[in-house]
């Protein structure tokens, strides 16, 4: 779905600037709400919650990705030190292994946050519809 692949890259560019979530929210909201119609707001709300897998390993990652890839960053720092100063070719090895391993899990967790950005202010939306008073 093109949709929910453009309104995930909004949502990841929400996250690259430093506010609060509320804030975040509310310029998304006003982003989605002008280039997406209603029915695709739902369908879009839909594929999101369809693909949601709740478990404890995603929610860690997505809540505190950099600690979880903390590790793995360490192993490539230490196999490019032992493998520089001892030339070990093993622990170079160790280095570009660690090096990709964090990479990924923070561009997952960056991923499952704005999964779940977008999920919230399409909530947010069709909270403010049904009550348009606020």
């Amino acid at each position: 779905m093109a949709q929910l692949e453009r309104l995930l890259k909004m949502a990841e560019d929400e996250l690259t600037e430093y506010s609060t979530d509320a804030r975040k929210i509310e310029k998304l909201r006003r982003k989605i709400g002008l280039s997406v119609s209603a029915a695709e707001q739902r369908q879009v709300k839909e594929a999101l919650l369809a693909n949601k897998k709740s478990n404890i390993v995603t929610q860690v990652v997505e809540e505190q990705r950099q600690t979880v890839a903390l590790p793995f960053w360490g192993i490539a720092g230490l196999g490019l030190l032992f493998g520089i100063s001892l030339n070990q070719p093993i622990c170079l090895l160790a280095a570009i292994v660690g090096t990709i391993s964090a990479y990924r899990i923070q561009k997952w967790g960056w991923q499952l946050q704005a999964r779940s950005l977008l999920l919230q202010t399409l909530e947010d939306i069709e909270a403010r519809i049904a009550q348009p008073n606020k």
